[in-house]
């Protein structure tokens, strides 16, 4: 498994895809802020929106990893007409400007409040990805296209669709937003930087393994200062921190399978039963018990 695919494999996502806008300029769209773990988005289908001050242009996507409010629009928002809604496959919503039209896809991607706050916090408050006119966007582009062609002419299986293709949404994003992006920020930071992605590689692939800083730099094939400064300024944190975090989402998901504690800290690296106990309250707040007793999400 490539570092990505195993990185996101820790933290699993549901994805729900359920408003679509088509509005005529002008008009404003308003959406307040989601609870931990709800990160909202909008496929710009057709037209073009403005964020805070970026203008969107067909095929563009912006999410929002830490749930802010905030507001697309088109021309002054104190002039827009008022919205009404129709029940579909996709919610509609429309007004009545008479200006050019926007075509928007709106959902939220929802991780777990807990286990996923890791992974949201390696991303920036807003995330803008373009897909026009970019080689390494086709795949993203092709998913928008079938996404955008089951939401206006639904047909028998259109719902299923719709889910199936949301579900690779995540991924196809943050694979075009690593290879669009000249500074990522934590985790990803690590997997955007080429020559550290044999160390984050082995960290994903073998948590168990007692890592050191030198096996990391010889992977890395670095003098253990090189290897700690550039992975500290890729990813704003130290290898040990980094590897527990990775240790703690595997647990997590263990435990979410029904494996015991003392199973799951070995699997992850501890000898000691209580240290695993230990370290998995810090990064969760609870013990693993408590956390395989808690309510399904």
């Amino acid at each position: 498994m490539d570092p990505l695919s195993h990185l996101l494999s820790l933290y699993p996502v549901r994805t729900a895809l359920d408003v679509r806008c088509r509005f005529g300029a002008p008009w404003v769209l308003n959406h307040q802020g989601t609870p931990p773990g709800v990160a909202p988005y909008h496929l710009i289908v057709r037209g073009e929106a403005q964020v805070g001050e970026q203008i969107l242009q067909t095929g563009d996507i912006v999410v929002f990893p830490h749930g802010g409010a905030h507001q697309l629009h088109i021309g002054d928002p104190a002039l827009a007409s008022a919205q009404h809604s129709t029940p579909g496959v996709l919610q509609l919503q429309g007004n009545h400007g008479d200006g050019p039209q926007t075509d928007i896809l709106c959902g939220e991607f929802r991780f777990d409040a807990d286990s996923g706050a890791g992974l949201l916090q390696a991303l920036p408050h807003m995330l803008v990805v373009r897909t026009a006119g970019r080689p390494d966007a086709q795949s993203l582009r092709y998913l928008l296209r079938m996404l955008q062609e089951e939401a206006e002419a639904p047909r028998g299986g259109s719902e299923a669709i719709i889910r199936q293709l949301a579900l690779a949404l995540f991924a196809l994003l943050i694979r075009t937003w690593l290879e669009q992006s000249l500074a990522v920020p934590g985790l990803f930071g690590v997997l955007a930087e080429r020559r550290l992605q044999a160390a984050i590689n082995g960290m994903l692939t073998a948590p168990e393994k007692p890592w050191t800083l030198e096996d990391l730099a010889d992977a890395s094939h670095m003098s253990r200062a090189t290897f700690a400064r550039l992975f500290k300024q890729a990813a704003g944190a130290t290898p040990a921190d980094v590897l527990t975090q990775l240790r703690m989402a595997r647990a997590a998901r263990l435990l979410d399978d029904g494996r015991q504690a003392g199973e799951v800290g070995e699997a992850v690296g501890y000898q000691s039963e209580a240290a695993f106990n230990r370290a998995f309250k810090r990064q969760y707040g609870v013990g693993p018990g408590a956390w395989r007793r808690r309510a399904p999400e």
